[in-house]
């Protein structure tokens, strides 16, 4: 087979926060596919074909872009942040996993980007010096008990987590959850970081403590960040203090 296909990860939203690779690689392709949003992130230009679909079409998207590819096409498939973080390059290899044993003949590649958390932790400080995870607070690809049981194991092991998909119109609820879950477990005054749309102009970044958190609100646009005990604050001139964990833990 001629076509490919590759994952790009298109970072926060700043373009000057895309790596010249991604770049190169969308620059290549001759068809684009997407959630709505990401697409619209790329710039129009003769040659491209572009396949914006709506949210919650994941796998669909993958197969047709492997369909695409598997006639000749070179194919960009676009993700916010990182695509292997909670998006489409896992959708890809699921779709190929499962999909015509040809589709595995085909050149499939995957560009990294910058993904929310690395982007929120640069702009506060280093908030992840320490050991830390990544969770989905959304529960539309597995049951919340499952998200509730490795939320309260990687509290209870005084991991920085950081929350993605936290909230949304159908889930309005889960945040609230989860932050009363780290409240039984973690310190009242332990930090809690809510950070939006991070590098965009509606970028909003907030410092809580988990007392304070727990009467806030967020959107899909925002991710959580929950302190571990070691997180420290640092006070700086314009209000947002900086927010960093030790490197070391004590023996």
């Amino acid at each position: 087979m001629t076509g490919s296909v590759t994952v790009v990860g298109l970072g926060p939203g700043d373009p000057d926060l895309l790596t010249r690779s991604a770049e190169a690689a969308l620059a290549r392709a001759e068809d684009l596919i997407g959630y709505i949003p990401y697409v619209a992130r790329v710039p129009e230009r003769p040659g491209l074909i572009r396949h914006a679909t709506d949210n919650r079409v994941e796998v669909d998207r993958a197969r047709h872009a492997l369909e695409l590819a598997a006639a000749g096409r070179h194919v960009a498939v676009v993700s916010g942040g990182d695509p292997g973080v909670f998006a489409m390059a896992a959708a890809i290899f699921e779709a190929v996993e499962a999909g015509d044993p040809l589709w595995r003949t085909l050149e499939i590649t995957v560009e990294p980007g910058i993904t929310a958390m690395l982007a929120a932790a640069a702009r506060l400080g280093a908030p992840l010096g320490g050991d830390f995870c990544a969770m989905s607070l959304s529960d539309n690809l597995k049951p919340w008990a499952v998200i509730t049981a490795r939320l309260d194991a990687v509290l209870r092991a005084d991991f920085v987590v950081s929350l993605y998909n936290p909230i949304s119109k159908a889930r309005p609820w889960q945040l609230g959850r989860a932050l009363a879950l780290a409240a039984a477990i973690r310190a009242p005054d332990t930090p809690v970081i809510f950070a939006r749309a991070v590098s965009r102009p509606d970028e909003a970044l907030r410092v809580l403590t988990l007392a304070e958190a727990r009467e806030t609100t967020a959107d899909m646009a925002t991710l959580v960040i929950i302190g571990a005990s070691a997180t420290r604050l640092i006070s700086r001139g314009d209000g947002v203090p900086y927010v960093y964990t030790p490197r070391s833990v004590p023996a």
